[in-house]
């Protein structure tokens, strides 16, 4: 499956802004810059939403929706993150589904490129022994526990240069919001009782697995969609 092959021009540029900054704008400015990274975000879900095809509408959708399911049960229920105003922010959601669109175009660039295959073959060998490394000393024992997410995508799933894509992606994203003071890992994980690094070093595992449900439940889509234009077509003749 092929999504954003025409994406909208200065897609990744736009999506990298309103991450960058709505994040600082919610440092810095507090609740009203919030609201402001809010406002932000949604502008620019909506117009990709404007520009993007049926299916690529369908995964911003579906990614907002999963998303935000997710954000309440990972941090709201299971408190493996904490933001700052102790609230899942409005702008995480629709976030999620501009950094997976944002991870979607980067990867086919990617797959164009010898450099780029290379990465996808290298990189998840480097993660499993720093995942090791990690278990070893015990300092981030659950982002080592979570590179097993990343390990089952990448083996159960074809597109394994989206997942790399998305876990680098990722990791820098919450690099960035764990620096500015957005959110903050706990470091004792909450009913497992191992350490954790804020943030682990694997969190890009989430967003994973985020995207592997987000493509399966288009692909369970597609066998409706061929029955309604079969049935369109019938209907015509």
């Amino acid at each position: 499956m092929r999504l954003w092959q025409r994406a909208p021009q200065w897609a990744a540029v736009h999506i990298v802004t309103v991450i960058v900054g709505g994040l600082a704008l919610d440092a810095v400015f507090g609740w009203p810059g919030q609201y402001a990274a809010i406002f932000w975000t949604f502008c620019v879900w909506g117009w990709l939403f404007r520009n993007g095809a049926r299916e690529e509408r369908r995964v911003l959708v579906l990614c907002t929706l999963i998303a935000g399911f997710g954000e309440v049960i990972l941090s709201l229920v299971w408190g493996l993150y904490d933001y700052q105003f102790s609230n899942v922010p409005l702008f995480v959601p629709p976030g999620h589904a501009l950094l997976m669109t944002l991870g979607l175009v980067t990867s086919q660039k990617l797959l164009k490129h010898k450099a780029g295959r290379a990465f996808q073959g290298i990189f998840p060998w480097i993660a499993l022994i720093y995942a090791g490394f990690a278990w070893t000393i015990g300092f981030d024992q659950f982002g080592a526990a979570l590179f097993g997410v990343f390990g089952v995508c990448m083996i159960f799933s074809r597109a394994r240069m989206l997942y790399a894509t998305m876990f680098v992606l990722a990791l820098a994203m919450e690099l960035y919001g764990t620096t500015l003071g957005n959110w903050t890992w706990v470091t004792t994980t909450p009913g497992l009782g191992i350490t954790a690094a804020n943030p682990p070093f694997s969190a890009g595992a989430f967003y994973c697995l985020l995207d592997l449900l987000v493509l399966g439940a288009i692909k369970l889509m597609a066998p409706e969609r061929a029955i309604a234009k079969a049935a369109a077509s019938s209907a015509q003749n």
